[in-house]
């Protein structure tokens, strides 16, 4: 099969291939073994305030009830309930600028 000019061919993008790979590897080599901390894309040379805790102080806020609602759902489900319509208190105060009724006590 060597002999075939196209399998040559097909051969030698192979090992072309193989030898890109390689030095790819030494390279990500090389970089894996410089230990130290990596600055975060896009923001490797700036300084900054933000702190880990206010990392942690935000999630609090927004995911406080997840655990709650996610059982809530799960329960929902396995008694095969509908899913309650959501509706957003910004809904309501939209309907209550129109003169409206508020969605949430719309039937």
């Amino acid at each position: 099969m060597a002999d075939n000019p196209v399998e040559r061919q097909h051969q030698r993008e192979r090992e072309q291939e193989r030898e890109r790979l390689r030095e790819q590897e030494q390279k990500d080599l090389e970089v894996e073994s410089r230990r130290g901390p990596r600055p975060l894309e896009g923001y490797a040379g700036g300084h900054t305030t933000w702190t880990g805790s206010q990392d942690d102080e935000a999630a609090a806020r927004v995911h406080a009830g997840d655990a709650e609602a996610s059982w809530e759902a799960s329960e929902r489900q396995a008694r095969l309930e509908p899913e309650p319509e959501s509706r957003s208190p910004d809904e309501d105060e939209e309907a209550r600028r129109r003169g409206e009724e508020p969605v949430s006590q719309r039937e």
